[in-house]
């Protein structure tokens, strides 16, 4: 199950509708070994593109080291879906390399930029093994 406070959950919803069209994708790190999403990274999507997304590998790197110098982990690696449900891909599952972190997608299918209709799920993904897990927003389901 993800526990993730209603600021967070507001704040991927928001970079969602703001990157619309294109797919917007970050991380939430926490503190290491405690699985506890705290500090809310926005990434730019290399791809610029509203059927994939890819993070930055010189970005990727320095987040990679900062996380490393903070003692923190990716607890939540998000991204959007565009046109689609909120489900991992085919090129989701097989890009999928933290096996402890959840994966949150987002689908502003409905909704695009503006407020309305929006799904927001979560996944395990380990060795292509998708596993939809319970999301709690401040001590309420989603």
């Amino acid at each position: 199950m993800l526990t993730i406070t209603q600021e967070l959950h507001d704040k991927i919803l928001a970079h969602a509708r703001k990157d619309h069209p294109d797919e917007a994708c970050g991380v939430i790190a926490g503190p290491a070994g405690e699985q506890r999403p705290e500090r809310f990274i926005p990434m730019l999507n290399a791809a610029r593109s509203p059927t994939f997304y890819e993070f930055d590998s010189g970005d990727l790197l320095r987040l990679y080291r900062e996380m490393d110098d903070r003692d923190e982990e990716p607890v939540v690696i998000y991204h959007s879906h565009t046109a689609t449900e909120a489900y991992p891909s085919r090129t989701d599952i097989s890009l999928a390399n933290e096996p402890g972190a959840h994966y949150v997608l987002v689908s502003t299918a409905e909704c695009g930029n503006d407020e309305g209709p929006f799904s927001f799920r979560s996944f395990r993904i380990v060795d292509g093994e998708v596993t939809e897990e319970e999301v709690t927003v401040a001590g309420g389901a989603v």
